[in-house]
Formats: C-alpha cells, structure tokens, sequence
C-alpha cells in the first residue's frame, strides 16, 4: 500500500536540484537516498514531511499519515531542556499525564543510561544530542520515519546500536534515510535512490549493489550515446557529399535524400541522452614527498594516559614503517585521540616523548576531528594564500579547485559547509606536501564521492599514515595495518572485522 506518492516532483533553488521525481513508499521500504553534499537529500526530505513546497510534480499522502522527520542539529530552543524534557516535550499537551511512560519506553529501547537522561542537551555529546532528536521523534508513534545524516557524530557503538533498533522497528513503518555512510545504508535499506538533478534512478537495492547497477547503467548509457554520436556523424557526413553531388549534377532526388539523412542525424542527437556527470564538490587531492627512511616513528612501549595522568593503555614496542596505513580500532574513551595527540607532539617537538623517536625526514599532515588547523576567524583566500605564500591568483585557482567557490574565498572559514571545510583542510594538507599523515575522523562531513576520492589518494599516493575513523567502509578500503586499543593494550590484528562484529554483539 502506497503511503506517500510523488509525481514528477521537482525542486529548484538557483539551479535544479532534482526533477521528474517518480517515487512510491510503502509499507516495508527502507530507502536510503543518496547524493552529494547539497544536492538535495535534505531538501526532499522536507518536501516528503510536508515542511516544503516543491518547486514542481505533487505528492499524495495517505490521509491522517504521521510523518516523523529528524534533522541534522538541535534547535537551539532544545539545547537547555533536558534528555527526558526534549523527548516528552514531543508528546501532546493531553498525553504527558497519562502517556509519559512512552518516553521510558523509547529512551529504554534506545540504552540511554538513567544518568544521562536529566543532562541538559547542551552538556551532551554529538552523538547522544542525536539520539535525542530520533527519541523525540520516536515517541510520537509516526507512520513515516524521515532520518537526515543519522550517524553523523555517532561512534561504532552507537551506529552498530541503531542499526540493531532501525532493524527491529515495525516492518509496516517505511524508513528514509539520506545518509553519507556507505556500511550503514548496507545495513539498514532494501532500497536506493540516486537523487540527480534531471534523471534519478531508484534501485531496490541496499547501497553498494545499487552503486553497482547504477554504475552498469550509466555506462551502458554512455556507450549508446557514444554509438548514437558516431551514427548521426556518419549520417552527417553521408548527407554533405550527396548534396555536393546533388549541386553538380541537379539532381533533385539527391537533394530529398540529403534532407533525408540530416533529418534522421538531428533526431538520433535530439533522442540520446548523455551519461549522468556527478557535478563536482571539488576536487580532493594530496601529496606525498617521500623518504629514504625506512621505519619513521619508533614506539619503546609509551604510556597513554589522560591528562590528569590517569593511564588509559600501553602500546607495547611498535613500528611504523613507510608505506604503512594503519588504522586505529577501539571503543570511545580508549585513547584513540590521546595516542594521536601524543604521536603529533612527537613529531613537533622532537625528544618531548622519551619513548616516541621520530625519523628526522619525517614530514606531518596532521588534521583532528575540529578540522583546527584552519581555524574559523579567517576567510580562506587569507589563510591559503599567507600560510603558504603562494600569491592570491594561485590561492584563488587552487581554492575553486577544492570545491571553495570564488564567492566563499572572502567569507570566514566558519561560514563554510561542513563538507567545504573538510575539503580546505585536505588542501591545506596537499600543501604541506608531507610524507606522514594522522588523521582523526577524516571521512567527517565528506560526501560519499570525497570518501571515494580521499581513499584512491591516500593508495595512490602510498601515504603513510595513522587514523582513527568510524567509517568502516573507509577503514576497510585504506587499511593495511590495524592496532586495535582494549584492556589497556594496543595488540596487532589481522583485520577489523572482529572488532566490528564484538562491537555489534555488545550492542545486540
């Protein structure tokens, strides 16, 4: 049964960012959406709960159909209630004598901790501020469950734990999700829209096998365009020699022929469709200036620990060796950040940390989860351009060229996308022209492209370097080497994959 319908539903701002959407959700459907950063996801899912007028097409909601829509960020009118208060607060006015126990409920099927519940939203984290806004939704009891970026600030457990309580949700409730990460959408949907701007392909498909039929189909399109280009070429080159003969001999039925033939070239152009372009966010590149050394960071067993001196785990005698791009595994609260707090200091300061010695030649390209090494008070154009002195004209190109357009180069830093930052912090990195990269999160607020293209870097380049990231799919594709911080220790495994599985059976 069809509970929203959507008729050649179109929405353009200052160019389209879809069109002649056809789409039917029903009982049963998990569809992920999938697209760029602002090309949209948010916006139709808007026009679906009803908070915006398309610019085109309609859409027919099931009479008396309850649509529940989280958002990405808190509303700042929520941020000094509490975790209880912001999701009773959804109750209506009539419910909350008789009905309160329904937020016990929600928040129980969600594992908040009875501690956490009587903070304020303010004193929360990313991820449990998140988990809020979908309570808050949740206890409405809606037919429809919109979720925008649901992951975004959530830790391994905390994904592994929604993925667990989406899975378990009511089959007869349809679920929506735009979301940036790929694992989760494999997860979580049996449906996949590609939302484009003239064409958009749904396939009923988890993520990554609709990536692969969507791929087939755009290069399937891109050969027949190429073959119908050829063709009508060939037509147009057959129609300008008869009609050079048609003109000496004067023959009229030459002539009709000619006419013909550009005829049948002007309808094959006007019928083929070119394959689907992804406009660029901007483009994602690094560098990598090398080294004779072979082993850069030598570890003699260091103490991580907090900075009240508390130890959170040894890391035994280890290597980091060029060419190795090892991956971080652990809990939240392990020492992940700490570690590469430690690592960096190393690396600034040589000698600081007994324990940590450092290749000379060691060159870093550092960049946190804050994206700091920006900062927020300058404009881009002033930070690229006297960081580097490399002159305003190259500063400009190279700007566009990251995805920063000309009109954002004099704005504050802070004024930028999320994905725009994460973009000039990358080329910040490419300038610094390193030889070993320590990253923290650095899949944060990139779209799937810059997931994509961020990875195909750091292997072509043959980066070295040490992250920490929740991004299983980008962990799985970057990583040849995994250290994995439990019990206090940092032990080598062969791969994520039993990390990942402890993690969602604790979760379970």
């Amino acid at each position: 049964m069809a509970l929203i319908s959507l008729k050649s539903l179109g929405v353009t701002m200052s160019a389209p960012l879809f069109s002649n959407l056809d789409l039917i959700i029903g009982a049963g459907d998990r569809l992920g959406i999938v697209a760029a950063n602002g090309r949209g996801k948010s916006t139709l899912l808007r026009c679906l709960a009803g908070e915006l007028d398309a610019t085109s097409g309609d859409i027919t909601r099931t009479r008396g159909l309850r649509v529940g829509h989280v958002e990405q960020s808190v509303p700042d009118a929520l941020l000094d209630r509490s975790f209880h208060q912001v999701v009773a607060d959804a109750l209506p006015p009539e419910q909350l004598g008789s009905e309160l126990w329904r937020v016990d409920v929600v928040l129980d099927s969600l594992d908040v901790p009875e501690d956490m519940r009587d903070r304020p939203m303010r004193a929360l984290s990313g991820g449990w501020q998140r988990l809020a806004l979908i309570a808050r939704v949740w206890v409405t009891d809606p037919d429809v469950l919109l979720l925008d970026e649901p992951t975004n600030h959530l830790d391994l457990a905390r994904i592994s734990q929604l993925e667990t309580w989406l899975n378990a949700l009511p089959r007869d409730v349809p679920v929506i999700i735009a979301s940036h990460d790929r694992a989760f959408l494999d997860t979580t949907t049996n449906r996949t829209l590609f939302l484009r701007p003239e064409e958009s392909p749904v396939f009923s498909l988890p993520y990554s096998r609709a990536r692969q039929a969507l791929d087939e189909v755009d290069a399937s399109t891109a050969r027949r365009f190429e073959r119908d280009m050829k063709v009508a070429q060939q037509l147009r080159r057959q129609a300008a020699k008869l009609n050079n003969i048609g003109i000496n001999s004067g023959s009229d039925l030459l002539t009709v022929k000619t006419k013909q033939l550009r005829e049948r070239a002007e309808r094959l152009e006007d019928a083929a469709v070119a394959a689907h372009r992804e406009r660029s966010a901007g483009a994602i590149r690094l560098a990598n200036r090398g080294t004779h050394a072979k082993v850069l960071i030598t570890l003699d067993d260091p103490a991580v620990e907090t900075p009240d001196g508390t130890l959170l785990f040894r890391t035994g005698k280890r290597h980091i060796c060029q060419g190795d791009r090892i991956v971080l595994l652990g809990r939240n609260g392990v020492g992940k950040s700490r570690f590469i707090a430690m690592i960096r200091a190393a690396i600034a300061e040589p000698g600081s940390e007994e324990s940590v010695k450092v290749t000379p030649s060691t060159v870093l390209g550092y960049s946190d989860q804050a994206l700091s090494g920006i900062g927020a008070d300058a404009t881009p154009l002033a930070m690229v351009s006297r960081r580097f002195e490399i002159g305003e004209q190259r500063a400009h190109s190279l700007l566009a060229g990251a995805g920063v357009a000309i009109e954002m180069q004099e704005k504050r830093i802070a004024a930028l996308s999320g994905g725009q930052r994460s973009r000039l912090m990358l080329l910040v990195l490419r300038l610094l022209n390193p030889n070993f990269y320590l990253l923290d999160e650095p899949t944060n607020h990139l779209d799937i492209d810059g997931q994509e293209a961020l990875e195909d870097e750091l292997l072509k380049r043959q980066a070295s370097c040490l992250l920490a990231s929740h991004d299983r799919s980008f962990i799985r594709a970057i990583g040849n080497r995994f250290w994995l911080i439990e019990k206090r220790r940092l032990t080598e495994v062969d791969s994520p994959e039993g990390f990942f599985r402890s993690v969602a059976a604790t979760e379970r």
